[in-house]
């Protein structure tokens, strides 16, 4: 088992505190955790999802546990528009088994941060403006000076400077539609019964969906939570300020949402959703709203030189996978396990790259697919019933990866 060694961790938020615990775990003598933001992470509020038999395997590895709040799912309900006489939820196509526990990403980041030991060293608000490595060890320049480390992990999201300086090339690629997101107090929703609480609705029409599922506000109540993805017509004006086509996308902040934008998310709660799930996407104020552009990405490698990614860093899927959180615990748990099986550096980063670099490209893949099959080429949703729903969904999924992949052992 190695013992001892400085570890630089950039990116504070979930990847980075796993990482921080992960190295922790597995004996570093000096840690240390950069994060850009000056403060206000616990302040975001959108939702994630956590498959039961992921928990209980990151509950086993100590990175999640039962004290951290969460909302129970049990089913996935299927609705389409289809006339009035279907009621204000829509047409129901099926029903299929939804083992899931979802967070709110604001608690659930503080919870993870409050397991960090008081020995590891954060820096809220310090930037990394570059990264160096070599051989054996490697080099962090902040505006505080440069620090020579052992081990660079780069946990510091899809615009990572660590991933930067280990793969120039890796860009994000635009997958030609949105995402609006949205969150707010469950008293604020009409009609609360007709939704069951351990229920995720996917609401369904040509060319999109919404998502709607419930998670904790982490103070003992409950938030709405929602995910609609949709093209936008080819001739409306993003209004991002950049050609996606080219350049990396850049999201819209809560509040930021142009008219443009606005008046087409409108359209599709007027024209598309059935009426209870429009009034729903509806009653989201403008400061709890925000757009992302799909993309997705994945290094060719996790590691080189003395330079690790995990997270966002390394692998960016589509968030269809249901597995975008796991994937960064799970890094961390095969890091760990890595750090507490070699005896060397190199042998702890072959270790982790072997497994955590087939992982990622399976989850892009995934999302590939998952995206066609629900946004990009959609199937007549109005004329499918529960087996061909079944049948449907098992051609989309492929390997039944959606939710994450068991943990190698």
């Amino acid at each position: 088992m190695m013992r001892g060694g400085r570890v630089a961790i950039v990116g504070g938020s979930i990847a980075g505190c796993a990482a921080a615990l992960a190295a922790y775990r597995g004996g570093a003598d000096e840690i240390t955790v950069y994060e850009r933001a000056a403060g206000h992470l616990a302040d975001r509020g959108v939702g994630l999802a956590v498959h039961n038999s992921r928990y209980v395997e990151l509950d086993s590895a100590g990175y999640l546990d039962a004290d951290m709040p969460w909302v129970q799912l049990e089913r996935r309900r299927w609705y389409v528009r289809d006339g009035s006489a279907a009621g204000p939820l829509g047409h129901e196509i099926g029903t299929m088994a939804f083992p899931f526990r979802t967070y709110n990403w604001g608690p659930l980041w503080r919870e993870l941060r409050g397991r960090v030991p008081d020995s590891v060293v954060f820096r809220p608000g310090v930037a990394v403006e570059e990264v160096r490595t070599g051989r054996d060890d490697a080099e962090v320049d902040t505006a505080l000076g440069t620090e020579r480390v052992d081990l660079v992990v780069g946990a510091d999201g899809y615009r990572s400077v660590v991933r930067t300086a280990a793969f120039a090339t890796v860009r994000p690629a635009y997958a030609g539609y949105l995402a609006w997101r949205g969150a707010f107090p469950v008293g604020r929703l009409a009609d609360p019964e007709l939704w069951a609480e351990e229920d995720c609705a996917y609401v369904v029409f040509p060319g999109g969906h919404v998502i709607v599922y419930r998670i904790p506000d982490g103070v003992g109540g409950h938030r709405v939570n929602w995910v609609l993805y949709t093209a936008p017509p080819p001739d409306l004006d993003l209004g991002l300020g950049l050609d996606l086509r080219l350049t990396a996308p850049t999201s819209l902040p809560p509040g930021g949402l142009t008219e443009a934008l606005s008046s087409h998310l409108t359209y599709v709660c007027d024209e598309l959703l059935p009426p209870y799930w429009g009034d729903l996407v509806r009653a989201t104020t403008p400061d709890e709203l925000f757009l992302q552009p799909m993309y997705d990405f994945t290094a060719p490698r996790y590691t080189t030189g003395r330079v690790l990614l995990m997270g966002d860093a390394a692998t960016v899927a589509r968030p269809h996978t249901g597995a975008g959180a796991v994937k960064a615990l799970q890094d961390a748990t095969v890091l760990e396990s890595a750090f507490a099986t070699a005896t060397t550096w190199p042998d702890a980063l072959d270790t982790y790259d072997t497994d955590r670099t087939v992982a990622g490209g399976a989850m892009v893949d995934l999302g590939r697919r998952l995206g066609r099959a629900l946004v990009e080429e959609t199937p007549p949703w109005r004329s499918m019933d529960q087996t061909a729903l079944e049948t449907w969904w098992k051609q989309a999924d492929g390997g039944g990866a959606f939710g994450g992949r068991e943990l190698r052992r």
